[in-house]
């Protein structure tokens, strides 16, 4: 990191010295994104504040499992950010309508995290819906169900109305597709 900040894998291992500050470096680091994530998943402000806080939580007591040869730091909490609000979602009765109001998403990217956390937000958001655009259908509705709408395979295979084994192959293969279009965005 610039400007003397230490880097996301120097942080989790302070945090796995149990430096608790390196958490709240952590935190204001991601926290904005995370929320952004969490509510775009919860659809709820108070649920969403309420995810981002148990993620970090687990982030804390779980971050000697953090394997760096896996993936980044940034991934690994967002993975745990969104596996907590597709949970919460499901603990509630009922799905609420997915989405948000318009003009609600620039609001909400106005009002959380800081100026060059946004912008690489954006960019990366703009890579993903690229990614998403160029695998074919069946693939993309899939991963769509289960990534952005917190579904799980099951109601997903019921959906679709094919067997859970499809469900799992397009998922596979559609993410697959993605990853290959991403990588050189990543490297750039």
């Amino acid at each position: 990191m610039s400007n003397g900040e230490p880097d996301d894998g120097a942080l989790l291992r302070l945090m796995q010295a149990g430096d608790e500050s390196a958490v709240s470096a952590l935190y204001d680091r991601y926290g904005g994104v995370a929320y952004g994530l969490a509510f775009r998943i919860t659809s709820d402000g108070t649920l969403a504040e309420d995810v981002v806080q148990e993620a970090f939580v687990s982030v804390w007591k779980q971050c000697g499992r953090f394997d760096a040869s896996r993936g980044q730091a940034r991934s690994w909490l967002l993975t745990i950010v969104h596996h907590r609000a597709v949970d919460a979602v499901r603990r509630r009765t009922g799905r609420p309508e997915r989405g948000l109001p318009e003009g609600a998403e620039e609001f909400l990217a106005a009002t959380q995290g800081r100026p060059e956390e946004l912008a690489e937000m954006t960019l990366d958001a703009a890579a993903v819906r690229d990614a998403v655009r160029l695998v074919p259908a069946e693939q993309r509705e899939t991963i769509v169900l289960a990534y952005f709408e917190g579904m799980t395979h099951v109601e997903i295979a019921e959906r679709m109305g094919v067997p859970l084994g499809t469900v799992k192959s397009r998922l596979r293969i559609g993410l697959e597709k993605m990853r290959e279009y991403l990588r050189p965005k990543v490297l750039e």
